[in-house]
């Protein structure tokens, strides 16, 4: 950044001057002492792209966190690595070989790649070296306090070993199997993808349905479900007969489905094969049997149904689906179709069969649904509300109707699994999975299916004394914020089995079965405690690295030497891992899992912090969409310590932010204030002023006093947020309140200068930078410099609070006066008046007496409240008493007296009162001159007001 200097001189490059004096003298390096340490991690960047102002946001929160500690005291560890591992880079490598247009344009205009560096591009591990080059450089200019000797790649042959290390222990305690699974997978990489892995599909489930075969000569139409209990209320078969069907062998059978869901049924299906073409608008009209029942049901023709959806076939239950109750009605008026098909005979005897009954609903509760909903046709989108509601209602509340023979009276949820499992093991129902939403793209392009591996490696999450004991460690945990503990809960407990390994992709293959590659997620599950001895497994031979040097290492046993063991307990468990909120269901609740499992309890984590989302302008960023403003790019604009203050004021860390370029100007201006007042105090000071040896001091005017209580309470405030991580709050208190106690503080004096002022300045000046070095750093080094302050403010103590110094009743005092400021000049602004003199009266004792019965009797009761005014006898006259109680009486109680010597603050503040109203002040202890009354008007806190004209 670019910055006049404060002498107003030539230009000076600040930042990258103090990030050369900060490397120089390694102030970021974090080695084992006698101080108490303090071990944050924030999840490691996938370099695939530049960083973006929502990757500020996430490792802008944990510099803050560090540097607010280390100022406090404590020995902190905040390291970085590059997770390279997976499948996306080769992905975009294979775009970039075969030019992809869309690639090629997203590299060269979002993330600004240049032509020769795009060239090389083709090569996944140069992208990889690129962009975490890239990262570093501007995480350098953001100014984050890391600890850069503890850098690495997840290719690291040295991590490598880690990693084999690590699922070998899991698969020792038999935590890891193989067997089949569903995964989302990608043809074209020929290879298992996770979320990180995606350009589209992000979150996107994996659910199990129901295939129902639904005899047609030699023959099945296959149709899938949720639902399998409906059965016995299905009237009719729906295909698109604008769509292709084909015929395919599979497991000695022939069905008929979409040809469009083939991609998807071909990899659940290994054996199956096509056997030719069918035309769906002959099969219009015929009938299939139904497996459950017996009986036949005509195959009617339905544009909604989807052919890349399961099986392009859907058999139709009008009494329980609103879709399929509005199409049957939408056909019977269709007299076109009708008539193209010679369907009218056909379907005038088809009406709705109840299966479910459900407290609220009669017979057919679609039709009920499609009413309360007002879904007009089968393209209203209430449609889809409609069939959401219904199906929760009668999956939680809904029976089997009575007449359902073998399953009446049962709960649907319970019927549910109950007849698939039956049908299934009959032969006349099998099982297939498919995405709860599309499109899944890879981010090498290619649309993803769901596969069933058959010869799969697995993190077996679903092993019950495994979730036991993550419940545990979970429970040790501080979760910030709380409320989200539930989804960690709520993770552990549906957690399945999950495929830990791949066919393609950088990464660490797996020790005992080398044709796999240990998957992105499962190598990055406890690498912090790598983090802890990567510095000096550097240059070391891997292959000296095996299990009994890990073992020695991590775990206390023999083998390895006593330094690495002693550097790894010194800094394990690990404080605080800071990640976003989007991976608590898989690497979060991973991280839980292993080191719960790996680690004795002593060793587990101890917090975990988790962020919101981040948008632009109020839109939702994506680099693939282009809609990102890149951190390089903002810094250049605004520089880092904007960039920085923005992003920890505009939203906590677990809330959604939104970067909006007026707001961040703003930020700016606020910036330049501060700067602006460090020369201010300056040239009080004469250029003299020296922070670091300034001497104990003690303010005697009202305003410094309330002055220095503002600062403390600022600072407890402050402190106490940094150390929850209320970021944005700290900043409120830090600099945006502070300012205001400033402004005020400053009127107050009104360009008085004398010793007291000096010194309340130079005080304010010295806590004020150190609060806002975590956030600003640059601007708090460039001023702890310029104005006297011994050493990098970055080392300097975090300023302390004294308790004693934050005098409730100064406060309240001091709101009296700008409370008593507002209320002239209000009154001037109705009477449209300028007067010459302010006449203010301060309530009488007896009303402070009776303002404390009331908040001792706690609560708006009249009676109670006269009753002790009238035995205390705190004043004579009843009515004037009675008619204060009923003016406080609807505060009574809610919160407390705090007592002021209101005619002594009055008269100490008459001439910033005078310079505010433009006019003579006089403060009166009794009412000796009272021409019109007010005195009368005065309560405690709030003087009676008259001004003379």
């Amino acid at each position: 950044m670019k910055s006049k200097s404060h002498d107003g001189g030539d230009s000076v490059d600040i930042e990258s001057k103090w990030r050369d004096k900060w490397r120089d003298a390694g102030i970021f390096h974090a080695d084992p002492d006698d101080r108490e340490k303090i071990f944050l991690t924030v999840a490691y960047p996938y370099p695939s792209g530049a960083m973006h102002i929502g990757h500020g946001r996430t490792y802008t929160v944990p510099d803050v966190y560090a540097r607010f500690k280390r100022m406090q005291g404590y020995n902190v560890l905040f390291p970085m690595a590059w997770h390279v591992t997976g499948a996306p880079v080769i992905g975009i490598a294979r775009r970039i070989q075969r030019q992809d247009p869309w690639t090629l344009k997203i590299y060269r205009e979002v993330h600004k790649v240049p032509e020769e560096e795009l060239e090389r591009f083709s090569d996944p591990e140069y992208i990889v070296e690129y962009f975490s080059r890239e990262y570093r450089s501007v995480m350098e200019d953001m100014g984050y306090s890391i600890d850069w000797r503890r850098e690495f790649k997840t290719t690291d042959p040295t991590y490598s070993r880690f990693i084999q290390w690590q699922i070998g222990k899991l698969r020792d305690m038999g935590l890891v199997r193989k067997g089949a699974h569903p995964v989302k997978y990608c043809p074209d990489c020929e290879n298992p993808v996770g979320d990180h892995d995606l350009l589209e599909g992000e979150g996107v489930a994996i659910n199990q349905l129901t295939l129902l075969k639904f005899r047609m000569d030699d023959s099945y139409l296959v149709a899938a479900t949720f639902r399998p209990e409906t059965i016995y209320g299905a009237t009719n078969l729906w295909l698109n007969p604008e769509e292709e069907y084909v015929r395919v062998r599979t497991g000695g059978e022939e069905w008929i489905v979409s040809r469009a869901s083939l991609d998807n049924l071909s990899h659940q299906k290994l054996d199956l094969e096509v056997e030719g073409d069918v035309d769906p608008g002959e099969l219009i009209g015929r009938e299939v049997e139904n497996p459950v029942t017996g009986e036949n049901h005509p195959i009617l023709p339905a544009s909604f149904v989807d052919p890349e959806y399961a099986t392009g076939v859907v058999f139709s239950v009008p009494a329980h689906a609103p879709a399929d109750f509005i199409a049957l009605e939408d056909l019977k008026k269709n007299s076109e179709l009708l008539e193209r098909y010679g369907l009218g005979d056909l379907i005038k005897g088809l009406e709705p069969i109840n299966v479910i009954t459900v407290e609220g609903y009669g017979m057919f509760p679609a039709a009920e649904a499609i009413q309360k909903f007002g879904v007009e046709s089968q393209e209203d989108e209430r449609l889809e509300d409609a069939t959401g509601e219904l199906y929760k209602v009668e999956h939680a509340k809904g029976v089997m109707s009575s007449h359902i023979p073998v399953y009446g009276g049962m709960k649907v949820s319970e019927a549910r699994e109950v007849i698939a499992d039956e049908l299934k093991s009959e032969g006349l129902a099998d099982e297939m999975y498919e995405f709860a939403e599309r499109p899944v793209i890879c981010r090498c392009g290619g649309r993803c299916v769901v596969r069933l591996m058959e010869d799969q490696w697995f993190m077996k999450y679903s092993d019950e004394e495994w979730k036991e004991v993550a419940h545990r460690c979970l429970s040790s945990m501080k979760i910030i914020p709380e409320e989200v503990r539930a989804n960690f809960q709520y993770y552990i407990d549906w957690l399945n089995d999950w495929a830990c390994s791949r066919r393609i992709g950088l990464g660490t293959r797996l020790p005992w079965d080398e044709r796999w590659i240990i998957e992105p997620l499962t190598d990055s599950t406890i690498y912090m405690a790598y983090y802890t001895i990567a510095h000096k497994l550097r240059g070391m031979d891997p292959e000296k690295l095996d299990d009994e040097f890990f073992d020695s290492v991590f775990l206390g046993e023999t083998g390895a030497g006593d330094e690495l063991r002693e550097e790894f307990s010194y800094w394990y468990p690990l404080d605080w891992r800071l990640s976003a909120k989007d991976l608590i269901g898989n690497h979060l609740t991973f991280h839980i899992f292993h080191h719960s499992a790996i680690f004795p309890e002593s060793r587990w984590p101890r917090g975990v912090v988790v962020f919101g989302m981040g948008l632009l302008e109020g839109n939702k960023m994506s680099s693939s969409k282009g809609n990102v403003i890149l951190l390089r790019d903002a810094i250049e604009r605004h520089g880092a310590d904007v960039v920085r203050l923005f992003l920890m004021s505009s939203a906590e860390p677990w809330q959604d932010f939104d970067w909006r370029e007026k707001e961040v100007i703003g930020t700016r201006r606020r910036i330049e204030w501060f700067r602006e007042f460090g020369e201010r105090v300056s040239e009080i000071w004469d250029g003299e002023l020296a922070l670091s040896e300034l001497p104990e001091f003690e303010p005697e005017s009202f305003a410094g006093k309330w002055m220095i209580c503002q600062l403390n309470h600022r600072i407890r405030e402050a402190t106490e947020a940094l150390e929850s991580f209320q970021t944005r709050k700290a900043v409120q208190e830090a600099l945006y309140l502070l300012k205001k106690d400033v402004d005020h503080y400053m009127a107050r004096v009104d360009g008085r200068v004398d010793v007291e002022v000096k010194m309340v300045l130079a005080h304010v000046l010295s806590a004020w930078i150190r609060l806002m070095a975590p956030f600003t750093p640059y601007t708090a080094e460039e001023m702890w410099e310029r104005y006297g302050g011994e050493g990098f403010v970055s080392e300097a103590p975090w300023p302390g609070f004294r308790e004693e110094a934050i005098s409730r009743e100064v406060q309240v005092a001091e709101e009296m006066v700008q409370n008593t400021v507002r209320d002239i000049q209000e009154i001037m602004k109705i009477l449209d008046a300028r007067p010459e003199r302010v006449h203010l009266y301060i309530s009488p004792p007896w009303k402070w007496d009776v303002l404390r019965i009331a908040s001792e009797v706690g609560k708006p009761d009249m009676g109670a409240i006269m009753g002790r005014v009238s035995a205390s006898k705190v004043h004579s006259n009843m009515k004037e008493v009675s008619e204060f109680v009923r003016r406080i009486l609807r505060d009574a109680g809610k919160s407390e007296v705090v007592e002021v010597d209101e005619y002594s603050v009055l008269v100490d503040a008459s001439d910033y009162i005078k310079s505010e109203v433009g006019a003579d002040v006089v403060i009166h202890r009794d009412a000796d001159y009272d021409p019109e009354n007010k005195a009368k008007n005065a309560v405690p806190l709030k003087p009676a007001i008259y001004l003379e004209t």
